[in-house]
């Protein structure tokens, strides 16, 4: 899987697309559809992943003093 470090999320995402194309076909060997499979289930991984690393990011923001702290919203609520 050291190949998908290299990958951004857009591309992960692009090859993934791929994959479940080929995954949809018919007449796809069985062999073919668990290399495919396999291949998919690394690319989701990768992403999640990724997706992790940016959400803790944007969770922190410098406080006044420069230190990170949690980020929240206070969203008013129409009642």
């Amino acid at each position: 899987m050291s190949k998908n470090n290299k990958l951004s999320f857009e591309q992960a995402l692009s090859e993934l697309e791929q994959v479940v194309k080929e995954l949809e076909k018919e007449e796809v060997p069985l062999e073919k559809l668990i290399e495919y499979y396999q291949r998919g289930m690394e690319l989701v991984k990768h992403s999640n992943e990724q997706l992790k690393n940016a959400e803790e990011k944007m969770a922190k923001v410098l406080n006044d003093e420069g230190e990170l702290e949690p980020f929240t919203i206070e969203e008013e609520l129409d009642e």
